[in-house]
């Protein structure tokens, strides 16, 4: 395909840097491997960011929302309408994510790619308007093929802003009713696994709405199942705007140089699939929890992820992945500023 830029190599770990990073970590006034996850971040951050003492200090948080025409199967306990009503919700502070990215210090960028029901236009609030949301994937494809290459192109294009406004970290998120139903049918191809053995209540479904979902989404892969094989189709027959936007944000992360923090179960998918996509890209990953939705356990498989969070959140909008930055910046600071056996004049166990 062309321009598919997606397909352009990660930018390439600094292996001398990370060398440095483990020397240093046996070094401190600590027994070797102590802080365990935490020492293993400072590791990789390293490698990452090109810096023997990384620092996570300035932090971007994309919101990536959009509606889906599978919601008129019946799969989710909420309206579309609510999609619009939490753009608002964002920036006017009173989402969980705003509450954290205001604590956190970080910028927040609030994106509509394509909302069903119609909103006033909203302040801070980046609309792009791919289209009023997808198609139902349950009796065709979700997306055409230049709505999947423009989703992907947003991904790319927030980065790009992040990158220019000098960020250490990008943690992205989702909004968009229907979109646990669009990330467990792309689950589904990715995995090739049924529906009942990853689908979920999502928003809030009882056994039976669960059921119902599975349904729906076994007859989509039905449907679709001559081109799954392909991740970029599956994108396309499957995903959302959001979903897609999401991978290409990893994506681009990965070949600029910005560390990626991942959300739960719909950021981990849209993950695979850019890793499906680009396997390079999966150095630049960080996982932060390990969600409530069944499906997220066999993603993070997948992807060899070991999450660093496990709360039972089912929130989405990136909270999960904001609650975890603190990790990431104790993490660094620890590294940078312990003691090390020479400094503190502390004997070292003898070898």
């Amino acid at each position: 395909m062309k321009h598919a830029w997606w397909l352009a190599a990660a930018k390439s770990v600094d292996q001398a840097m990370q060398a440095r990073a483990v020397a240093r970590q046996q070094q401190l006034t600590k027994p070797a491997g102590s802080l365990g996850q935490l020492e293993q971040l400072a590791i990789q951050l390293a490698g990452l960011q090109g810096r023997e003492r990384p620092s996570i200090e300035r932090l971007w948080i994309s919101i990536f929302a959009a509606d889906h025409g599978v919601v008129a199967e019946g799969v989710s306990a909420f309206p579309q309408a609510v999609t619009g009503q939490m753009l608002a919700n964002f920036v006017a502070g009173g989402a969980a994510i705003s509450v954290l990215a205001h604590e956190l210090g970080a910028s927040l960028e609030v994106i509509d790619l394509g909302t069903a029901v119609p909103t006033p236009p909203l302040p801070g609030v980046r609309v792009l308007q791919i289209g009023a949301g997808t198609q139902n994937f349950a009796r065709g494809p979700a997306m055409t093929p230049q709505q999947a290459r423009a989703s992907l192109q947003a991904g790319r294009d927030s980065v790009l802003r992040a990158q220019q406004a000098g960020s250490q970290l990008f943690v992205a998120g989702e909004m968009g009713i229907g979109n646990t139903a669009a990330a467990s049918a792309l689950a589904c191809a990715l995995l090739n696994q049924s529906a009942t053995a990853l689908v979920g209540p999502g928003t809030g479904l009882d056994a039976a709405g669960v059921a119902h979902k599975a349904a729906v989404i076994e007859r989509a892969l039905a449907l679709h199942s001559a081109a799954l094989h392909d991740p970029l189709l599956a994108l396309q027959l499957l995903g959302g705007f959001e979903i897609a936007a999401l991978a290409g944000a990893y994506l681009a992360c990965a070949q600029q140089g910005l560390p990626a923090l991942v959300d739960g179960f719909i950021c981990s998918v849209a993950a695979l699939t850019a890793v499906r996509l680009n396997p390079s890209c999966r150095e630049w990953l960080l996982f932060a929890h390990s969600g409530a939705e069944p499906g997220h356990q066999h993603v993070l498989q997948a992807l060899g992820a070991e999450p660093l969070l496990q709360l039972g959140l089912r929130l989405g909008e990136g909270s999960g992945a904001a609650l975890a930055v603190p990790l990431l910046q104790l993490a660094c600071r620890l590294h940078n500023q312990m003691a090390t056996f020479a400094e503190a004049a502390v004997a070292e166990r003898p070898t």
